[in-house]
């Protein structure tokens, strides 16, 4: 499989036909969940023909966006079936990057370590100290599509997604957990002194 050909052009694809209004599922949150898998790869020690899988999977995950910003997991299969043979990717191979990106959808569902790993490479930042910032440009994208029209809103979303969410992968359980406590802790105060819904 010819994954540099597959990144160059899925990366041109995203670059060109994503929305502007996507600040959270831009380009740059897509290299965000590439860097994480590339990290997890290295930590669980994942063989390089399932890390080349895993990275290919993590590139095209989000780019159902550049069709529609609902069952964009979808979407992104639909992407990676039409597109990853010409860079020869086996129909078997497709499949397993497909499980991994349907994995992400939320509420996440890893049926194995692979799709764990994708996982947790894209909820990454929320055990991260740029939570906040990278939060802003989620809370940006949902108000930009009408889906949350204020702070209050967002901040209780947030504690509910928090203290909804797991890390999979034994290495963000050790490295990412206290601090996605951390910020659920310090959300927790803030919703605390909103009235009663």
């Amino acid at each position: 499989m010819n994954y540099h050909a597959a990144k160059a052009f899925i990366l041109d694809k995203l670059e060109r036909e994503l929305s502007d209004k996507l600040t959270y599922h831009g380009l740059h949150h897509t290299l965000d969940v590439l860097h994480a898998t590339e990290e997890l790869c290295r930590i669980e020690r994942i063989a390089p023909y399932e890390s080349m899988l895993l990275k290919t999977a993590a590139l095209y995950h989000d780019s159902g966006f550049t069709m529609d910003n609902k069952s964009h997991e979808e979407l992104g299969c639909q992407i990676a079936k039409a597109n990853l043979p010409m860079y020869d990717y086996s129909g078997e191979d497709i499949d397993r990057i497909c499980g991994m990106i349907m994995a992400t959808k939320i509420p996440q569902s890893p049926h194995n370590y692979l799709e764990a790993i994708l996982c947790d490479a894209d909820l990454d930042y929320l055990g991260r100290d740029d939570f906040h910032q990278i939060g802003a440009t989620l809370f940006e994208e949902l108000q930009a599509y009408d889906i949350l029209d204020h702070l209050e809103a967002w901040n209780r979303l947030q504690v509910n997604f928090l203290e909804k969410h797991t890390f999979f992968t034994r290495t963000n359980r050790l490295r990412r957990n206290r601090k996605k406590q951390f910020h659920l802790r310090e959300l927790k105060k803030v919703v605390a002194g909103y009235p009663n819904p």
